[in-house]
């Protein structure tokens, strides 16, 4: 049955790998439910003690990792993974492992740890090895569907490499030189294989970003050549990144100052966003600064100190996203983790403050309007209180970044340091602006009635208890 609001986007099958690869994307509860029935599907019909492939497996539903898009954090997937996860195993009794950024131990990060030996390995060892208990569900395959795991990551490119010989051999020996276990390059898993005749050196590149495709190519390019052979082709399993293809445009293209902006379709979205396609960082900054500098009332300073404040936070999560999953740092991870969510959610409350500020600010200008042309005189009070739990959410928000960047000094990268000192610094100016507009709204407040009088009375202990804070 078809769920409303999931999207088939994609579907690969391949014979040789005897496997199939389905991306689908959707809302959070609909791809959550679609991912859970699609793994009871797969275990109506397919027999794993019958299945035969070239590519490892240890399920019927091999792997499930959900990847944020567009408004979901990784902690997000995170939180799906985990319930997806739970589901399958009480549903359909099958044992889930949880791996990536979802793993609850280090040594589960990485899936070729969680999937080695296979399905037949795995239904040896369940039962007996501890390191083999799965997350979810008892620790003993389903009969014929296996095991399945679960998991949140950043986008991956499926990427292989097609070389001018059917000898295995040789795409074996390159996927060893070019994956990162064995030596080679960072954030990329490979195996060789067999495929339509040809031998295919198989790779999973985990961050397209940090090792792009056109430095694995070359790489494999270079490694052929030892063994007098060349790439005849390459191709890619599922869907692909954009800025993977823009940054092998570049690389291969040797275009002279290339900038995404330069692509058609980039600087048209950004223009019909609202966004002013001038290429570079500037491009998405200045338009509020110059709206900041324009004579009129709004944005003013509330919709400033809520901008710092989303600042703040956005960078205290950025020092601990990039200090997450190295191994300095591997002890620290469920920590970090924790200050990556918290610090999302801050992150996207500070940004929408940035309109409310403003939006607030109006109304208590209609309402002084609406008082003057003696139609309602209350609605003043009322719309200054709106406009001052809008700063003071502010502060209260600054505050909280500002606590969650000063802990993340000893945990992480001492590199960062600075990082972290700009994020403290622009908490601090987002809870003194904020602290500022909370003051001038108050003192607006006639408190001729008691419910003002306490909100008055309530709003200036909280305001007070944050000038407190260290």
């Amino acid at each position: 049955m078809k769920l409303p609001g999931v999207y088939l986007l994609d579907k690969e099958m391949d014979a040789d790998h005897n496997r199939c690869v389905i991306t689908l994307a959707g809302e959070r509860e609909a791809i959550q439910e679609a991912a859970i029935r699609g793994a009871g599907k797969a275990a109506e019909l397919i027999d794993l003690t019958q299945h035969q492939g070239a590519h490892p497996r240890m399920g019927a539903t091999d792997v499930i990792p959900f990847i944020p898009i567009d408004g979901v954090t990784l902690e997000d997937c995170v939180a799906m993974a985990r319930h997806v996860g739970a589901e399958i195993a009480s549903r359909f009794g099958i044992p889930v492992y949880l791996y990536e950024a979802a793993a609850r131990s280090p040594e589960r990060q990485n899936l070729e740890n969680i999937r080695r030996g296979q399905f037949e390995g795995i239904r040896e060892e369940i039962g007996t090895n501890p390191a083999r208990r799965p997350d979810f569900g008892e620790p003993r395959v389903h009969p014929t569907a296996g095991a399945t795991v679960v998991g949140a990551r950043k986008p991956l490119v499926a990427y292989n490499i097609f070389l001018n010989t059917p000898d295995v051999a040789v795409a074996k020996k390159i996927a060893k030189a070019v994956r990162f276990s064995s030596g080679g390059l960072r954030y990329v898993k490979g195996a060789g294989f067999l495929v339509r005749g040809l031998a295919q050196v198989s790779m999973n590149l985990t961050d397209f970003e940090q090792t792009p495709m056109h430095r694995v190519f070359e790489f494999v390019k270079r490694e052929a050549a030892r063994y007098g052979v060349t790439p005849v082709s390459s191709e890619i399993v599922g869907l692909v990144p954009k800025l993977a293809l823009e940054q092998a445009a570049e690389w291969f293209l040797q275009v002279e100052n290339f900038d995404s902006s330069l692509i058609l379709e980039n600087r048209l979205a950004a223009v019909m966003g609202g966004k002013l396609a001038v290429g570079g960082l500037r491009a998405g900054v200045e338009p509020f600064i110059e709206q900041l500098a324009a004579p009129t009332a709004t944005p003013g300073g509330g919709s400033a100190a809520a901008a710092a404040g989303a600042m703040a936070a956005g960078l205290a999560g950025m020092v601990a996203a990039m200090s997450r999953g190295k191994k300095a740092y591997l002890q620290h991870q469920e920590a970090l983790s924790a200050a990556i969510g918290r610090l999302a959610q801050l992150r996207e409350e500070l940004k929408a403050a940035i309109d409310a500020d403003a939006a607030s600010y109006d109304t208590v200008m209609k309402a002084y309007k609406t008082a003057r042309e003696g139609q309602d005189g209350g609605g003043v009070n009322a719309a200054l209180r709106q406009a001052t739990a809008v700063p003071l959410g502010v502060a209260e928000n600054a505050v909280e970044a500002r606590r969650i960047a000063a802990s993340l000094r000893s945990i992480t990268s001492p590199m960062m340091a600075s990082d972290l000192t700009t994020s403290l610094a622009l908490a601090n100016a987002a809870l003194t602006g904020a602290l500022a507009n909370v003051a001038i709204n108050l003192d607006s407040i006639k408190a001729e009635w008691p419910e003002d009088q306490e909100f008055v009375a309530e709003t200036r202990s909280r305001a007070a208890a944050l000038k407190l804070v260290d």
